[in-house]
């Protein structure tokens, strides 16, 4: 018995399976075509292809199909064991709710003599969450898709030398679609569950919850338990530097441009998504990109249309074309417009296909900080500075809106708020993050702005969006160190308390305040207020205020 199959018997109770362990990215195309099965399609049957390759075979793309039902994080049924000793500093909620720790290790036991009892192959693929081995935790991936191991193998660093104690620190997933939980047995909520164990370092995903971000963002959620327990912090955000050594990371929400605005021909990429601050600088926790592939404009976003027909890539869940078989089709033909199963299609490559990538996907302290929002009512400034207290406040509320029409029943913009720029994930309070990013940016005197990427002249329907030139120009400006000059004049807003500079190289100053640009002022008034109130009463109904977060309008 190897020294794996020995630590997973002990782990997690798996004594009669067959291990596929550590196979390369091509032994993982080939085993994922012949080997994944499951539903594909609502009432199919459970045993249909799930992987198939393109024309280019094995110098292409893999293309993997979910479950219908779970073409997104399930984020209904994600919890964590609410053991009593963790209960007071995890942040629990909808998407992140309490299992009761009496029904945990009797379910992982089901589901090991479930696997047990059918001879399971699984797959076994061993990387870390994080690019420093300072705070670097091994992963392990034990799962029945290969497909899944793939996309492991793609998403995360491997070989990280340096990380001491990698037994007492590894994190052991176990993903089985195959098995379905009973949630009056179980205490599931479903016939699916995703449940992270934070004191015994497991985590059980069963049902059907095969989208592969379930394998990231799940331990996303897991390193921001973590890392500020070792004084780091953890972020939901893009990051690179320039060729002066400045560093920047950018927080956003979907649609704000942090992934978009990150890659700069000026500046090296240390990643998109996922990032650590630790004493040293800014790392990145992953060594892959998980694109929307949904309406990609291939000029717009030439390295992930390349990246589309490189090997050891992975699309998810775009549909074939109608009358062509996927083996039969060139990945650049396939149609990313089409929704049809999702319009949550993604793709999953390696960081190294981007170029200008930093050297260890490491870089140092940030100069400047940008918190992005696309504000679609039109009332914000296209650029505002903030203090250290305008910073907490602004990180924790994680400010966006939806658009009239994105959903049903929606035919006005619609606010969004999501605490530090990615709630869903984050597994402690909000303070905690906010204090570890006003204390990071006072040890490294980091400016921060608030850059809002949406519209002007008007909410969204009768003003137009700020142009991608003006944006840039304003970042351009702030990564400089321009807004935040010595003889900078600012304007204060008298509804958002926000700092205004009052000019910017390249940028007309007559939309610097969002007032101007408006026809009828009066009706920018009404707009303006009706945000800030609802920026007062989700800061009341969060409870922010008790968590030591200062109210700044």
């Amino acid at each position: 018995m190897s020294s794996i199959e020995k630590q997973l018997q002990e782990t997690l109770g798996l004594a009669t399976v067959r291990y596929e362990t550590n196979l390369s990215k091509e032994q993982l195309f080939h085993e994922a075509i012949a080997n994944d099965r499951g539903r594909i399609v609502v009432d199919g049957p459970d045993d249909a292809q799930k992987a198939y390759p393109t024309k280019l075979g094995v110098d292409g793309p893999l293309v993997f199909y979910t479950d219908p039902s779970c073409t997104g994080r399930p984020v209904n049924d994600t919890f964590g064991v609410a053991w009593p000793e963790l209960d007071d500093k995890v942040w629990w909620k909808n998407d992140f709710q309490k299992f009761d720790p009496d029904k945990f290790e009797p379910l992982l036991a089901r589901v090991a003599a479930h696997l047990n009892e059918k001879n399971a192959r699984l797959y076994v693929q061993d990387v870390y969450a994080g690019s420093d081995p300072e705070y670097a935790v091994p992963y392990r991936f034990v799962g029945e898709y290969a497909t899944h191991a793939m996309f492991a193998h793609n998403m995360f660093p491997k070989n990280i030398a340096g990380v001491t104690d990698e037994d007492e620190k590894r994190w052991t997933l176990l993903n089985v679609p195959s098995f379905h939980a009973d949630p009056e047995r179980d205490g599931t909520l479903s016939k699916r569950a995703v449940i992270m164990d934070f004191k015994s370092r497991r985590v059980l995903v069963v049902g059907r919850a095969d989208y592969c971000g379930v394998n990231k963002k799940t331990m996303f959620t897991v390193m921001n338990y973590l890392l500020p327990e070792m004084g780091h912090m953890s972020m939901h955000c893009s990051a690179n530097v320039g060729q002066g050594g400045d560093g920047a990371i950018l927080f956003g929400l979907s649609g704000t441009g942090k992934t978009t605005l990150s890659a700069d021909p000026q500046r090296e990429l240390i990643g998109d998504d996922e990032h650590a601050w630790t004493s040293i600088g800014v790392s990145n926790l992953e060594d892959g990109c998980y694109a929307k592939l949904i309406d990609l404009n291939k000029q717009a976003e030439p390295v992930i249309a390349e990246a589309l027909s490189m090997p050891g890539t992975l699309i998810e869940n775009v549909p074939a074309l109608p009358g062509k078989k996927i083996e039969d089709t060139d990945p650049q033909d396939f149609d990313l417009t089409d929704g049809s199963i999702t319009e949550n299609t993604r793709f999953s490559y390696p960081l190294t296909c981007n170029p200008h990538v930093a050297e260890g996907a490491r870089g140092p302290h940030p100069k400047t900080i940008v918190l992005l929002t696309a504000d679609a009512f039109g009332v914000l400034p296209p650029v505002s500075v903030l203090d250290a207290r305008e910073v907490m406040y602004h990180f924790v509320m994680g400010f966006t809106s939806k658009l009239a029409g994105t959903e049903v029943g929606v035919t006005e913009p619609k606010a969004a708020f999501s605490a530090c720029f990615g709630a869903p994930f984050m597994a402690q309070k909000p303070s905690v993050y906010a204090k570890l990013l006003a204390q990071k940016m006072g040890e490294s005197e980091t400016h921060c702005i608030l850059l809002n990427t949406g519209w002007g002249g008007g909410g969204y329907g009768v003003g137009k969006r700020i142009s991608i030139g003006d944006t840039r120009n304003l970042l351009d400006a702030a990564l400089r160190g321009d807004l935040h000059a010595a003889d900078m004049e600012y304007d204060l807003h008298p509804v958002f308390n926000l700092k205004i500079p009052r000019s910017c190289p390249g940028v007309e100053a007559s939309i610097l305040n969002p007032r101007n640009t408006w026809a009828d002022k009066d009706a920018y008034d009404t707009a303006a207020n009706k945000l800030r109130d609802m920026f007062r009463t989700t800061f009341q109904e969060k409870g922010f205020a008790s968590l030591g977060i200062e109210p700044v309008m």
